[in-house]
């Protein structure tokens, strides 16, 4: 923790808390520590504990994904507070656990938005790697009657999968950009240059272009 505390740079933390993550660790810097701690589970079920950020993203580096049962999983979910810390228990620790499929299908359901964009985040995954036994057409009908009113991270999760469906299924691609072009979901989002717009229809046909140029 003194070590963390130590690299507190409140330049990062200025930039951070815009994106709603109350920590000042330069990434790159908590990745090199974590890389010298290598796996440790005991000590990052420790470093979650503490309920501070940096040390709860370091937690998630040394874990042992496969070591958590379904319930610590669903209980750290509810816990993440925020962004930076939801976004990483999903992608480096969840989809790595042999529970993961059973967390979508719950998260995917939950009355609380931000652990309904867990969910929804599991599920896009599914429909790039793994989409049989998905109901994909369903989906879009979820996306088409729910994405537009729903709350920010959540919305953000279910373009996502509106976007991934569109890229990686041709028989659903004018579907999803049709349901794009009517909700404008991120329509006049900032986009920096040489970056994708996350408006659904420009991410679908940008992203079609690129495998085609392949």
């Amino acid at each position: 923790m003194a070590e963390l505390a130590a690299l507190e740079d409140p330049k990062a933390r200025a930039v951070n808390e815009k994106h709603g993550d109350d920590h000042g660790v330069n990434l790159g810097k908590l990745r090199a520590i974590a890389k010298g701690l290598k796996t440790q589970q005991e000590l990052s079920r420790q470093l979650w504990a503490t309920g501070d950020t940096a040390a709860r993203l370091l937690a998630l580096l040394i874990c042992r994904p496969k070591a958590f049962d379904r319930d610590e999983l669903d209980a750290m979910m509810r816990d993440a507070r925020t962004p930076k810390v939801h976004d990483w228990l999903v992608n480096y620790v969840v989809k790595k656990n042999p529970h993961s499929e059973e967390l979508r299908v719950a998260w995917s359901a939950d009355p609380d938005p931000v652990v309904a964009s867990a969910g929804w985040a599991l599920t896009t995954e599914r429909v790039a790697k793994k989409p049989e036994g998905l109901d994909l057409p369903g989906l879009l009908d979820i996306i088409e009657a729910e994405m537009a009113d729903a709350p920010d991270r959540l919305q953000w999760a279910m373009n996502h999968c509106l976007a991934q469906i569109g890229i990686e299924h041709a028989e659903l691609r004018a579907r999803a950009i049709d349901i794009g072009e009517r909700l404008e979901v991120l329509k006049d989002y900032p986009t920096p240059p040489n970056c994708t717009s996350p408006f659904a229809p420009i991410w679908i046909n940008e992203m079609v272009r690129r495998q085609q140029v392949r």
